[in-house]
């Protein structure tokens, strides 16, 4: 198995590259690779769309695909859903080294993360065979973790001598350090921040059960931003929870800023390929210096060790643990003496 490196900027040091991205262009994996492309490719064409939804966005990339002139390109990069791509449209890569980041298997994503369709079934068989075509034709293969490349090995038949590991990264011109002072209503109180898009392996329900669970501690306080669903919400039976539907990404960061301690994970225990990934939020949450709790998984231990002070981990699916953990942590980065835990303890008293 490949270990992570630089073989992606040896294969385009000096090359002519054609990047084909069928996501949104400024998703920040794609941004990542350009940028690295950039820096050591010979000469970069883009070709992507910044139409919402990936039927639009094909529109404007498999018809520019088809005027292209192969000649003028050494190395094919396609930027994360390479499987619509590859198996159907091999032969309009022929002759050239193709590099892809094959950054989530459509059949694992489907078929086990948000459980689209049944195992075994012909949709379920159907993504398989998509998945493996496109690992088998690529030269180069870009994974996001060793976790995840070694499950790509053994599940999908990606060869591992291809296999490159490259951990994503923030895009640290709009995610950086900073203080900024909490609002009002935060202000005295220590607040705990999560985002994202409310996906199934994020275990959201963990992180509001988790805060039910400290609505005696009116000094800590939950902001959720994201689209939380509305049973979701009815979850939460504790006034110390606040649900914001979204931030564009300049106020993200400021929302990021004013927190105490941020919730990365993931935190479902059932969907295994929350155990392989490391959250995209947690690179962001450590780019701007922030403390993090995060799913205790191999995945996140490739990059993070636990400190207690910047990094504390917590059982994946426990919300008891997930308590206990943002108590530790208070106490740990406020200097609050608490009780936590299931040791019966009372609080510690100085004499």
């Amino acid at each position: 198995m490949a270990a992570e490196g630089h073989r992606l900027q040896d294969l385009v040091r000096g090359k002519r590259v054609l990047c084909l991205a069928t996501k949104n262009l400024d998703y920040i994996r794609i941004q990542q690779e350009i940028h690295l492309i950039r820096e050591y490719g010979g000469k970069l064409t883009i070709l992507g769309s910044t139409a919402k939804g990936y039927p639009a966005r094909l529109k404007t990339v498999l018809p520019g695909l088809l005027r292209m002139k192969k000649e003028d390109f050494d190395v094919i990069f396609i930027g994360f859903l390479p499987q619509i791509l590859i198996p159907f449209f091999s032969f309009l890569f022929r002759g050239k080294i193709v590099v892809m980041d094959f950054f989530i298997s459509l059949y694992d994503t489907l078929v086990f993360d948000r459980q689209r369709f049944r195992q075994g079934g012909l949709p379920a068989r159907f993504l398989r065979w998509v998945d493996r075509k496109a690992l088998r034709r690529a030269d180069h293969i870009i994974a996001d973790t060793r976790t995840d490349a070694e499950y790509f090995v053994k599940e999908l038949g990606a060869a591992p001598e291809k296999m490159e590991v490259l951990y994503l990264a923030a895009d640290t011109s709009i995610y950086y350090p900073r203080k900024l002072p909490k609002p009002a209503r935060y202000r005295d109180r220590f607040l705990v921040l999560y985002f994202g898009s409310i996906l199934p392996l994020q275990g959201v329900e963990t992180i509001v059960e988790a805060a039910n669970l400290l609505k005696d501690r009116p000094e800590i306080a939950f902001l959720l931003i994201g689209p939380v669903r509305a049973e979701q919400k009815a979850q939460a039976s504790s006034s110390n929870i606040e649900f914001v539907e979204w931030l564009e990404q300049e106020k993200l960061a400021e929302a990021i800023a004013t927190a105490d301690l941020c919730l990365a994970g993931h935190f479902n225990s059932r969907i295994d390929k929350a155990r392989r990934t490391i959250a995209g939020k947690t690179y962001i949450y450590r780019a701007m210096e922030k403390p993090v709790v995060l799913g205790e998984n191999p995945a996140n231990r490739e990059r993070y060790q636990e400190d207690g002070r910047t990094v504390f981990y917590t059982k994946m699916g426990d919300s008891s643990a997930l308590r206990d953990t943002i108590l530790r942590a208070w106490q740990a980065l406020s200097g609050e003496r608490v009780r936590y835990g299931n040791r019966g303890a009372e609080e510690d008293n100085d004499e």
